[in-house]
């Protein structure tokens, strides 16, 4: 199954991290412990062009709050690290 992992740096002048993970929330993520701060199980066959639309839209959703994101999308199982929230 695709994954895609979201890891997010704050600005100490933008958003607070729950403001942005109620957003985050919203579009589907899930937070995460580990080396991921979230990440959003996609129920499909994905494409690059799907993973590019999701990106984004994650950047318009984060736009003003003055937060980095670098994601990344693999096709594997979680592993024995993950846990999930």
């Amino acid at each position: 199954m695709m994954k895609t992992y979201l890891t997010v740096y704050l600005h100490t002048e933008g958003s607070n991290f729950s403001e942005v993970a109620d957003i985050l929330e919203d579009l589907g993520f899930r937070a995460v412990k580990g080396r991921y701060d979230f990440v959003y199980d996609w129920d499909k066959k994905t494409t690059i062009k799907d993973i590019a639309w999701f990106g984004d839209k994650i950047h318009m959703s984060l736009r003003g709050k003055k937060v980095y994101f670098r994601i990344e999308s693999v096709d594997e199982e979680p592993t024995e690290e993950e846990e999930y929230l």
